[in-house]
């Protein structure tokens, strides 16, 4: 360590445009990964914040909520299964909300309306306001961005295309669906929005969607056994099979990895070329005693001081360039995310150093002190 450390003193200038190049790799890792996670959260924070083990959906719907309908009368028998704790059933359908009277479409809002049944454990907490009530059905809570849009507690807008108003009651957080606002309503009141054309429900008596179940160890064949026409599935399954969310997250996890790949080849190029200019030392060295141990736990040293310092400095820089970023950009960096990837980051280096440390080990001293200038 102290003869890395030594030689990172002594070429300031040399070391500096290395951690410049990590720096900017880290940083580029980190912006894309809380971008990633911030599309992620904006399409699917309803779900994923549900405090839901498994869903229930129609046979055939591909786990998507808007392929799917059920009856309510299922709820009950899943409930009398084993491992099944509680049952709960949700609607979703997409609408968009008018400001006041106008019709105008820049005073339009696109929304995600999910009908749940107050005071069930699909209810998210409201930090603002009231909860869902049965005896209002038009009283609805809704995720707090809808401030952004002009929204406040007590409002009351009409739905686009429809006689239905709504009265927001309270105020959630963290609560999306399909990039859109999420606006939780009585079950009741859902049906009515959702199956104003006659004839939509298809006949199935009180529709939804699907059915929420907790349970840690409820066996999904069984479940499909005993509710006939119908395929549960996790909640992780079920976030999947929401429309566009599979492929916008692999595409940010593609995109990390072609960026991870990259950077293990750009810094393993950095520290091969640096070592080739260190051919004729690293053979002094040899020659006066030093073991290729000794030669090795310096390089990597030096390249594990380097990538750390590289790695915190990306990672003040990230969090910085959040700290500016428009309020409507999804950014979200988790501190779990920015630990494994930093972890990543640094083994990529390490491992990228041991090119240049077989190189050391090859080294002939007499060869070494041949071309020594």
């Amino acid at each position: 360590m102290f003869l890395a450390l030594k030689e990172i003193m002594h070429s300031k200038m040399k070391f500096s445009m290395i951690v410049a190049i990590f720096v900017l790799v880290a940083w580029l890792v980190f912006i894309l990964s809380g971008l990633g996670n911030g599309l992620s959260t904006l399409a699917a924070s309803s779900f994923q914040n549900m405090k839901a083990d498994y869903v229930v959906f129609e046979q055939g719907s591909q786990s998507s909520m808007s392929k799917s309908l059920l009856s309510e009368r299922l709820v009950a028998e899943a409930e009398q299964l084993p491992d099944v704790a509680a049952a709960s059933p949700m609607g979703a359908t997409m609408a968009t909300a008018l400001k006041g009277n106008s019709n105008k479409n820049e005073d339009k809002v696109d929304i995600a309306i999910l009908g749940i049944l107050p005071g069930s454990f699909l209810e998210p907490k409201v930090i603002e306001g009231e909860r869902l009530s049965s005896d209002n059905p038009t009283g609805v809570i809704v995720n707090k961005t809808m401030k952004d849009d002009g929204f406040k507690l007590g409002d009351t807008f009409q739905l686009d295309g429809s006689t239905q108003a709504l009265t927001i009651i309270g105020f959630v957080e963290n609560q999306t669906y399909n990039h859109l606002s999420s606006v939780f309503v009585p079950m009741s009141e859902w049906r009515t929005i959702t199956f104003a054309a006659p004839g939509s429900n298809k006949g199935i008596e009180d529709p939804v969607n699907a059915i929420m179940l907790q349970g840690k160890h409820i066996d999904a064949n069984v479940m499909n056994s005993k509710l006939a026409d119908t395929d549960t599935v996790t909640r992780g399954a079920a976030i999947y099979g929401m429309p566009g969310y599979k492929e916008e997250t692999g595409s940010i996890l593609m995109m990390l990895g072609f960026l991870l790949a990259i950077s293990a080849l750009v810094l393993g190029v950095f520290f091969y070329v640096m070592t080739m200019q260190k051919t004729n030392q690293f053979g002094i060295m040899k020659a006066i005693g030093a073991r290729n141990g000794f030669l090795s736990k310096a390089i990597v040293s030096q390249v594990v001081v380097l990538s750390l310092a590289s790695i915190v400095i990306g990672v003040l820089l990230t969090y910085g360039a959040a700290a500016v970023m428009p309020k409507g950009m999804p950014f979200d960096l988790k501190t779990d995310l920015v630990v494994m990837y930093s972890i990543i980051l640094l083994v990529i280096a390490v491992l990228s150093s041991l090119v240049s440390v077989r190189k050391i080990s090859k080294i002939d001293p007499l060869k070494a002190l041949g071309r020594v200038e």
